[in-house]
């Protein structure tokens, strides 16, 4: 059963000035997340707005906006076909736990046009 879905689109050229900021990218991204978009090179800011995207996609599926939510807390990677995926902080896995049993995340991300996409689904065990 699906819990809740959220999509969110990002405009790339808002996040250029994140790309070699610290202090502001490491506000809202993990390590992990910063070290991986700033390997993508020329596409390391169309990396960036999708992962802010996908923060942003995942708060309005489970229903609740940033109401509280560190959005550091949540990490968008790459599985090794490039798939992304997240892995959350503890307090993030207890607010998608909630969600009922089982939760699935799924995330879709993309960019085209000066634009970056994410689609999150939520899905739980409703057995």
């Amino acid at each position: 059963m699906i819990f809740g879905t959220g999509i969110d689109l990002a405009q790339i050229g808002r996040f250029e000035k994140w790309i070699d900021n610290d202090g502001l990218a490491g506000k809202y991204f993990s390590a992990d997340e910063l070290s991986y978009i700033r390997s993508r090179g020329k596409g390391a800011v169309n990396s960036l707005a999708a992962g802010y995207a996908a923060k942003e996609a995942l708060c309005k599926a489970l229903g609740t906006g940033f109401d509280g939510l560190p959005l550091k807390g949540i990490t968008v990677l790459r599985d090794e076909k490039g798939k992304p995926y997240f892995r959350f902080d503890r307090e993030i896995r207890k607010r998608v736990d909630a969600c009922g049993k089982h939760p699935v995340v799924h995330l879709s991300l993309s960019h085209e046009g000066g634009m970056a996409i994410a689609q999150v689904i939520i899905e739980v065990d409703n057995g």
